[in-house]
């Protein structure tokens, strides 16, 4: 691995931790500490999809780096392919109102979609891929990062971000906010489709996986010194408990925090159920990211049942993608293959591939043996409703949906704050 990743992890966690601010602000100041003068940094920060306690910690890093001198402080948010955050927005993510504005430069957007905006830093090959995938996938790919980093231009990365359930990774955090946070397109789709063809149930939940091997591997050719920040929160009605924040070695940092979210973000119960009421975390606003709701409930919903998605802030499919869900719709795996064999388009675009089989998530065959989807996804959004039928989703008028019939059924459990928790039997 890249001589830049720090060595030293320091940090506490446990499940049954609420580290309070002071606490927050000693382990940051204990990972800066060997920052010096005249340094420049950057910060990589979650985007609004993320609910999590990057407005505490930034403003702790700001305060601390002006304390050392160093030449400047910049941000950029780690948004992957979802829209670009208003000004307020990414103010609000950061904690603006804590922040001194000489203690932090410039907020910069990531544009994976533009060539001018990123570097090519390396390269995995053919046989390395197959590797790390254990035969998954056998293809080169460049890796092509955000030309904030390119060498030489900032000295220290600081990787700030919280970890939870993941449907392509495993869990979130660590270097996935290199790629797909801050990467280009090829690295985005590989892992994506990745994560599809080592399927959702062989990889939500776990902290090994192949998507992960991929992308440490991609992190390795970074060239500044990276200090990661990797916290394990949860929110509740007296707001956000911080359970855990490990800082330094971004790949034992993140490995520290997934074993407590493991604990904490994945609750088992004991039955499936014809019916999940899936609440929509108010964070995910189109489908492309509330799709959580399914990847994480999925595995408790019986055969032939039916999850229930209750978003009405939720106004589209996609604001990037839209347009390629509607034109192939959501399908299970072994459809959205045969759709990629069949489709330059869907090749180009296998992340949007990924997300099709991620949502319809298993397969079942009914009693004449056509393959369909092993639940049926009815969505109660903002949605229209012929959009929902041309994705192959049911619809349901949200403001008709009344929570009381369903409570009162045993047939079916509802989940607040769904796409936060991954569910198990």
């Amino acid at each position: 691995m890249s001589s830049a990743i720090l060595e030293k992890t320091v940090g506490r966690g446990a499940a049954t931790l609420s580290l309070s601010a002071e606490e927050l602000r000693a382990i940051v100041s204990e990972a800066l500490v060997d920052i010096g003068p005249g340094e420049r940094v950057l910060a990589i920060v979650p985007d609004k999809t993320r609910d999590d306690n990057t407005d505490q910690l930034v403003p702790f890093a700001a305060e601390i780096l002006a304390q050392k001198k160093v030449e400047r402080f910049d941000a950029v948010i780690a948004q992957g392919t979802h829209g670009p955050m208003s000004e307020p927005e990414k103010r609000e993510k950061i904690g603006w109102s804590k922040i001194s504005p000489d203690n932090i430069g410039t907020i910069f957007d990531h544009r994976w979609d533009r060539d001018d905006e990123l570097v090519t830093i390396g390269e995995l090959s053919a046989a390395r891929i197959a590797d790390l995938t254990d035969g998954l996938m056998s293809e080169a790919v460049q890796v092509r990062i955000n030309a904030l980093l390119t060498p030489g231009r900032y000295d220290t990365v600081l990787v700030f971000g919280a970890t939870m359930p993941h449907e392509v990774a495993g869990f979130a955090g660590g270097a996935k906010y290199f790629f797909p946070g801050i990467a280009g397109p090829e690295l985005t789709h590989l892992t994506h489709w990745l994560g599809a063809l080592a399927t959702i149930e062989n990889v939500i939940g776990r902290i090994e996986t192949p998507t992960r091997r991929v992308i440490e591997a991609a992190a390795a050719f970074v060239s500044p010194r990276i200090i990661s920040f990797t916290s394990v929160s949860t929110r509740n009605s007296e707001g956000l408990q911080t359970h855990a924040l490990f800082a330094g070695d971004i790949f034992e940092a993140f490995r520290r925090a997934a074993e407590v979210s493991g604990q904490v973000h994945i609750k088992r119960i004991g039955r499936k159920y014809k019916r999940v009421v899936a609440l929509l975390d108010r964070h995910y606003d189109e489908l492309w990211v509330g799709g959580k709701a399914s990847y994480k409930l999925g595995s408790i919903i019986e055969e032939g049942g039916e999850l229930i998605i209750y978003a009405p802030q939720l106004k589209q499919l996609s604001a990037t993608h839209g347009h390629l869900i509607e034109k192939y719709g959501y399908a299970p795996l072994e459809q959205v293959r045969e759709m990629v064999a069949g489709s330059d388009e869907l090749r180009a675009n296998l992340c949007v591939a990924a997300h099709l089989a991620h949502v319809s998530y298993g397969s079942a065959r009914n009693a004449a043996g056509k393959l369909t989807p092993r639940y049926r996804i009815t969505l109660a959004s903002a949605v229209a409703e012929a959009a929902c039928h041309r994705v192959n989703l049911g619809y349901l008028d949200h403001r008709q949906f009344i929570l009381e019939d369903y409570q009162s059924d045993s047939e079916t459990l509802v989940v607040e704050d769904a796409g936060r928790d991954l569910y198990l039997v």
